[in-house]
């Protein structure tokens, strides 16, 4: 990707996320475009794509919106060049982001556990079907009188 900006629907394919989920990015406040084509289109920049990778990573692991916006404002003060005096509270920031990994790294743990039951419960499945009892398992007994 170049320097140049993009249209949303070339964002679109390049993220792999709706148009929808785009624009509700954008009304959230999350990504806002870095400028308007003179046809009124979205514009968005490198930066705004980088922004919509991290949601788009972050979504999937449970984080809320707020969560997220939190995460994007510490690392976009961290990648600022802040004067000293305007630095307040930025040695925080570090912290916060740390915990945001931490809560990451549980995230895809308890993901990976849930994972290997659906994993074993397909494997369960294909045994069943191969074995020629594709209806082994029992009836949901509430559904008999």
């Amino acid at each position: 990707m170049g320097s140049e900006h993009m249209q949303i629907g070339e964002v679109a394919v390049w993220t792999e996320l709706s148009l929808r989920a785009i624009r509700h990015y954008e009304e959230t406040g999350l990504v806002i475009p870095s400028a308007r084509s003179q046809g009124g289109f979205r514009l968005y920049a490198e930066a705004d794509v980088g922004r919509l990778m991290v949601i788009r990573r972050m979504k999937p692991l449970g984080f809320t919106l707020d969560e997220m916006r939190d995460l994007l404002a510490a690392t976009d003060r961290l990648d600022s060049d802040e004067h000293p005096e305007a630095a307040a509270g930025r040695e925080a920031l570090p912290e916060r982001v740390r915990g945001c990994e931490q809560a990451a790294v549980r995230k895809v743990e308890e993901l990976r556990v849930q994972l290997e039951r659906a994993e074993d419960f397909a494997a369960l499945r294909n045994r069943l079907t191969v074995a020629g009892s594709e209806n082994a398992f029992p009836a949901d007994p509430a559904t008999h009188s």
